[in-house]
């Protein structure tokens, strides 16, 4: 209901109670194929971010820069590279291409198949990193790496697409929030069980080979259980099918036209990619820069670092769920506009980050409980911004809310690729702990620059431009369903 809520104060429209309660009535069982959907979504969203993250910790045990490290014994290479920063940005290289034309390519010619290609690539790159370390050194990695940048650019403008045609406006909430919700939850699993992995007789190569096979499987099941829209899928009943197309309004394939000069002279839409910017700067520190400082200054060994690094996601996916309640009813009270709420979860969500980040920089080896106490803390803030940033696509344009969605991550996962850069050159010894301090001091910066930019440029309106071009018999329809 409060999903609802919010959307018909977004779009301007207004449910009546007889419709919503024929919807209740007619939406068939409790748990139906729209919630399979929901499922292979996180399943793909986890396998991806447990791709994306392994090498974050596997790169240790690769480096030999592990004393209790069984890839030091004659069994598993070790190599000393001094171009781990530019390793670890290389998915980002290729992870910025993709990311509007996919949203344009889903549309046009459907996902499902797409999303069958872009993850059998992804998970066979990921295999193949040791053997292309082996052969080629770090620039077989970074080639891999590419690749499945380039795969994984598919992923959240598909997912955005797939839920825009599943997730009934009364039910968009929790299907929407658990399937993103695979994406904390694959950091969760992959940082703690990666070192544990790198750690053990089987040594750092399995890691890839772990993670690389789950994503062929997530493939074999999206194949037979995955479907683009309900009325493409063979075994759904009338019923569902009926509920899910009519609350969602989808009478024919039509779609707007995109208002591009609209969208890109849009100060909202700036505040929203500039908002992006931090976070993916923010995160980038965090995800591919911690497991690296834990054991060089704060000498954590990797099966404890892992798990050290895990933990700030456990903190964020739990804390995500607490503020967007809490934001969800400050608006729906009316305690504080959309837009306000909106500004004051980000501000959360960045300001307290940029806090922990100063302190981090200022730790010594043996305060290792405050370092843990720290670092929870800024994955626990940074939970907030998901009511802030996050679902702020959907307040400014629900028309075009993928395109926003691919627009702003697109244009700000470049930033994911030059801050290992900025690390690479910059901490030249990784046991120097003042040369770490630069990159917390800076980041801190990047999360209060962007902060004070939304909260001066965003908005919690629908914009003029989301029906500049709609199609009126569409619009008319959907308004009569809804």
């Amino acid at each position: 209901m409060v999903w609802r809520i919010l959307c018909c104060k977004s779009s301007g429209n207004v449910f009546n109670t007889a419709s919503d309660e024929r919807q209740k009535q007619n939406k068939g069982s409790y748990f139906g194929h729209r919630h399979i959907q929901m499922i292979l979504y996180f399943l793909l969203l986890m396998y991806s971010y447990c791709m994306r993250s392994v090498l974050s910790v596997a790169i240790v045990a690769m480096n030999g820069n592990n004393d209790n490290s069984t890839a030091e014994n004659d069994k598993f290479p070790v190599y000393h590279w001094n171009n781990q920063s530019i390793v670890l940005s290389a998915f980002f290289w290729g992870y910025i291409i993709f990311q509007i034309p996919a949203a344009q390519i889903g549309k046009k010619y459907g996902i499902k198949w797409l999303l069958v290609g872009s993850t059998i690539l992804d998970s066979t790159s990921c295999i193949l990193i040791p053997e292309m370390a082996k052969q080629l050194g770090s620039k077989g990695v970074i080639v891999c790496r590419v690749f499945q940048g380039l795969a994984q650019g598919f992923v959240l403008p598909s997912i955005h697409t797939l839920l825009s045609h599943w997730a009934p406006p009364c039910e968009r909430s929790r299907i929407g929030t658990f399937s993103y919700a695979g994406s904390i939850f694959g950091n969760i699993i992959s940082l703690p069980l990666t070192g544990l992995i790198c750690s053990s007789s089987m040594g750092w190569p399995y890691a890839f080979y772990l993670w690389g096979a789950f994503g062929l499987t997530w493939t074999f099941l999206w194949i037979f259980f995955g479907f683009d829209r309900p009325r493409q899928h063979n075994t759904i009943s009338q019923r569902e099918k009926d509920y899910i197309e009519g609350s969602l309004g989808q009478i024919h394939e039509k779609c707007p036209k995109i208002p591009w000069t609209d969208i890109m002279t849009s100060l909202p839409v700036w505040a929203l990619i500039i908002a992006n910017l931090g976070i993916n700067w923010g995160s980038s520190i965090l995800l591919t820069q911690t497991p690296t400082y834990l054991t060089k200054i704060l000498k954590y060994d990797i099966t404890s670092n892992a798990s050290l690094s895990a933990a700030p996601y456990l903190a964020m996916w739990v804390l995500s769920f607490v503020f967007s309640t809490t934001c969800d009813t400050l608006i729906n009270r009316e305690l504080m506009s959309r837009g306000n709420a909106r500004k004051l979860f980000h501000s959360i969500g960045t300001l307290c980050p940029a806090l922990g980040l100063l302190g981090m920089g200022f730790i010594s080896e043996g305060q290792g409980y405050l370092s843990v106490a720290i670092l929870i803390f800024v994955g626990a803030s940074i939970g907030a911004g998901f009511s802030g940033f996050q679902v702020n696509h959907l307040d400014l344009s629900p028309n075009h809310s993928g395109l926003l969605m691919a627009l702003s991550n697109g244009c700000t996962s470049v930033f994911s690729v030059i801050s290992p850069v900025v690390v690479h050159f910059v901490v030249t010894d990784q046991s120097n702990q003042k040369q770490w301090r630069i990159i917390f001091i800076v980041s801190a910066a990047v999360y209060a620059l962007t902060d004070l930019f939304f909260v001066a440029f965003a908005s919690g309106t629908v914009q003029e431009w989301n029906d500049k071009f709609e199609d009126v018999e569409a619009v008319s329809k959907d308004k009569q369903l809804k």
